[in-house]
């Protein structure tokens, strides 16, 4: 299977939840994050309105996110050498703009 990639840093195997493309290519204006990497959509009652982000637990080579929009909740693979914190300001950011 060929990814299709966006600047070479979004690869996309599967579909994108409503609304969270526009913010991982915010996020991936960042030199800092080599990629994202989004995994299986699955539906959740409680990811309603706008889309939100949060790291969950580090990875071999960055982080792992979850997104919740539009009633579904998508895993994120974010390849970066930033540490937590500084990761979840560039989420905050690029949820913001």
């Amino acid at each position: 299977m060929r990814l299709r990639a966006s600047q070479n840093k979004l690869k996309i195997e599967h579909s994108i939840i409503d609304g969270l493309r526009p913010v991982l290519e915010r996020l991936l204006a960042n030199d800092d994050i080599r990629s994202i990497i989004p995994g299986v959509i699955k539906p959740v009652r409680d990811a309603r309105g706008a889309v939100k982000i949060r790291i969950t637990v580090p990875t071999q080579n960055g982080w792992k996110a979850i997104a919740l929009s539009a009633g579904a909740r998508q895993e994120l693979f974010v390849s970066t050498t930033l540490v937590q914190a500084e990761l979840e300001q560039r989420i905050a950011a690029a949820l913001l703009e």
